[in-house]
């Protein structure tokens, strides 16, 4: 058996039974950070010039966009609400992808979906997030260190699976969707800080529904792309998987990690390492004399932006967030990632004497920080890729998150209904329930 082959039948035939308890629920806590993502970046610049640009031109009413009046065409509602979700940099992450499972996933499901049930809604999501991550095991960290941003790639193929089992394609349609797909996933890691980084997510959303699409058409493509000469795998990585191994049993889904700072999760350690300092040290800013911060060589090529001038470079800028959480400024907010916010005297002041040096036996999601005020040398560090064992605590610090994005755009009223109807999707009798409130 060829190594497409496998991976596809490694989901394609996946029951909601199958799924752990433990998996649903973070299925379902994917699908409920997911849209309080899209709500709050369902207003944000790029968003708006797409509505302007393709949805408004098509006037069409097929699908629903998330948090807004308008409607469009089932693949633009996908792009849109895949780029929404990923407007602000604040959705989930998965380290065996490299990128954000859920922004790609979620928004191709929900154009497609129908009156399909809550069950197998949900076990479609699952299905598209197992594929893109236990292929992203196979890539290795080559894909992603080559400079392919792998929510745009590998993003793709997890639409397109997740759209493959909604639609109940056989396996010869799965095959010519994963070949579709390879040939449709793009996104380069040059556009970080930019509004094309939230439209990776947009366009794997768009492109792997329509792989489905086209392959429950009987559209050909190569049934052995991720393998074969000149394939996706040897192009995009320079490797050739052969066996899926142990994660053809695992549920990577379980390891997803969720965003409480809304900028790069690469900065996150730095982030909590800098509050740590600050609480319990009763650090004062100004008598910061110098920091500097340690992190794995991978992160000087995603957010090492030394020196940004806008709220979106600031995302990508170790330097310009570790200056946020020394300062004491809200990073789980939204509004603290402005042009004015980077452009402050006080965070670029502390900014510019912030260094960051590398570690090549450090992993990319382990940071210390090394702060030194008034003569004394405080330092933290903090491991920020360890997934939460407690999946309670996290359902109420996402629901936490939840209404904090997702009030703004709906009220509190709205968004607490749409809040429990998400954590009971696999409740539902039909899908449609979720998406009539998706609305503005």
């Amino acid at each position: 058996m060829g190594f497409t082959r496998a991976l596809v039948d490694s989901v394609r035939t996946l029951q909601y039974d199958d799924v752990p308890e433990d998996a649903r629920e973070v299925g379902r806590q994917c699908l409920l950070d997911f849209l309080g993502c899209a709500l709050a970046g369902a207003r944000e610049e790029p968003v708006e010039i797409l509505i302007a640009a393709v949805a408004r031109p098509e006037a069409s009413r097929e699908a629903a966009l998330v948090g807004r009046a308008e409607r469009a065409s089932r693949l633009t509602a996908a792009l849109v609400n895949g780029t929404a979700a990923h407007a602000l940099d604040y959705d989930d992450t998965n380290a065996a992808m490299n990128g954000h499972p859920s922004a790609p996933v979620v928004p191709a499901l929900l154009a497609l979906a129908g009156d399909v049930d809550g069950r197998r809604f949900l076990t479609a999501l699952v299905a598209g997030i197992e594929l893109e991550c236990r292929l992203g095991t196979r890539l290795g960290g080559r894909h992603y260190a080559t400079g392919f941003h792998a929510t745009g790639t590998l993003g793709t193929f997890g639409a397109a699976a997740a759209c493959a089992h909604l639609l109940g394609l056989d396996e010869d349609a799965w095959l010519r969707a994963i070949g579709i797909a390879a040939s449709e996933a793009a996104g380069i890691k040059a556009a970080f800080g930019t509004m094309t980084k939230p439209l990776h997510a947009g366009r794997a959303a768009s492109a792997g529904a329509l792989a489905a699409l086209l392959a429950g058409g009987g559209f050909t493509a190569p049934p052995d792309v991720l393998e074969t000469t000149q394939g996706f795998a040897a192009t995009h990585a320079g490797v050739v998987p052969e066996r899926l191994d142990d994660v053809a049993a695992r549920f990577l889904i379980r390891d997803t990690l969720f965003k409480y700072h809304a900028a790069c999760y690469l900065t996150h350690a730095a982030i909590e390492a800098a509050r740590r300092l600050r609480v319990a040290r009763a650090l004062d800013p100004r008598a910061i004399e110098s920091v500097v911060v340690t992190v794995a060589p991978s992160l000087l090529g995603v957010c090492n932006i030394a020196a940004p001038t806008t709220g979106l470079e600031g995302k990508f800028s170790l330097r310009a967030t570790t200056a946020l959480a020394l300062l004491g400024e809200d990073t789980g907010a939204i509004a603290t990632y402005s042009d004015a916010k980077m452009r402050d005297g006080a965070v670029v002041r502390l900014r510019d004497r912030i260094s960051v040096e590398v570690d090549r036996a450090r992993s990319p999601m382990r940071a210390r920080v090394v702060v030194v005020a008034d003569g004394r040398r405080l330092e933290d560090e903090v491991d920020t890729g360890v997934p939460a064992s407690d999946l309670t605590a996290q359902r109420r610090r996402l629901r936490t998150k939840f209404d904090g994005l997702a009030g703004a755009a709906l009220g509190a009223e709205r968004a607490g209904e749409l809040a429990e109807t998400a954590l009971a999707v696999d409740r539902l009798p039909s899908i449609r329930e979720l998406v009539r409130r998706l609305g503005a």
